[in-house]
């Protein structure tokens, strides 16, 4: 995937209109285009290290906000996956696709969707601490949850817990990123919006898998704590999307962002690969 001087860059907050709302994207970089989606709970602030890499690279590198998230809208009724994978491919076709989808936790799952939805929209998919399937639960530990999420703590636990999923080299601003995401929770009807994301099931995501014909990269931390086994997680996924493996030693939830001087040069290097 070669540069395309065609494409010219936008810079600044912009909105896509979405059934139920907008949801705010920006766009950097001229080239081949890459959307990345963050996982939930987060913003596209997420990928702030790895988009100036990617732009190097010569990419047009595109970051999303979720429903009710960051800088979207939070009048949507419907969260999740499939909404997430939607919004995805309808921001591919408004920018000019194809395009990587590169997303983190419940958007891996969700860019997973998009590319058995819509094969001709997405050229590959990168895999950041991916959900793509249903993990093991219990009603105590549902009930848990969903007590734990509730004002006026529910907050301060989704920003500890949030914390808590970087295991490897934090970032030396990540006090400021996770105000970011306070202030974007506090937004009237965002946290009723997180609340819905929460119960998202990924059933949907793992019964397409086998219609993914998009080039896949995996790419796991070895101490992603939402994983009882990441590596054994990971290797499930590629082995179902014939994809390949990269697992970043030490990290968390969010290689991209602990490691993103390993991460990033290994996207770039995958992705011209499998032009």
């Amino acid at each position: 995937m070669g540069p395309d001087p065609t494409n010219d860059t936008t810079t600044g907050t912009q909105y896509l209109d979405r059934p139920g709302g907008r949801i705010a994207f920006d766009v950097t970089g001229h080239g081949p285009l890459l959307v990345l989606s963050p996982g939930m709970g987060d913003v596209r602030e997420s990928f702030r290290f790895l988009v100036p890499r990617l732009v190097e690279a010569g990419y047009r590198v595109a970051t999303v906000d979720l429903r009710g998230h960051g800088d979207s809208d939070t009048t949507f009724d419907d969260h999740g996956d499939v909404p997430t994978g939607t919004d995805l491919l309808a921001l591919v076709d408004h920018l000019g696709g194809p395009a990587v989808l590169v997303g983190n936790s419940m958007s891996a799952g969700a860019a997973a969707w998009a590319a058995a939805e819509d094969p001709g929209a997405v050229r590959a998919l990168v895999l950041l601490g991916p959900f793509v399937r249903q993990p093991p639960s219990s009603p105590v530990l549902a009930i848990a949850l969903r007590l734990g999420l509730l004002r006026p703590w529910g907050p301060s636990v989704w920003s500890a817990y949030h914390a808590s999923l970087y295991r490897g080299a934090r970032p030396d601003d990540l006090a400021g990123h996770r105000a970011r995401i306070r202030t974007s929770l506090a937004r009237p009807g965002a946290w009723h919006a997180f609340q819905a994301t929460t119960q998202t099931s990924h059933a949907p995501v793992e019964a397409r898998l086998g219609e993914v014909e998009a080039p896949t990269l995996v790419v796991m931390g070895t101490a992603d704590p939402d994983f009882p086994d990441p590596e054994q997680e990971a290797r499930w996924i590629a082995d179902r999307l014939a994809g390949q493996v990269q697992l970043v030693e030490g990290a968390g939830h969010y290689p991209h962002a602990e490691f993103p001087d390993l991460v990033a040069p290994r996207i770039v290097e995958y992705l011209g690969g499998v032009a």
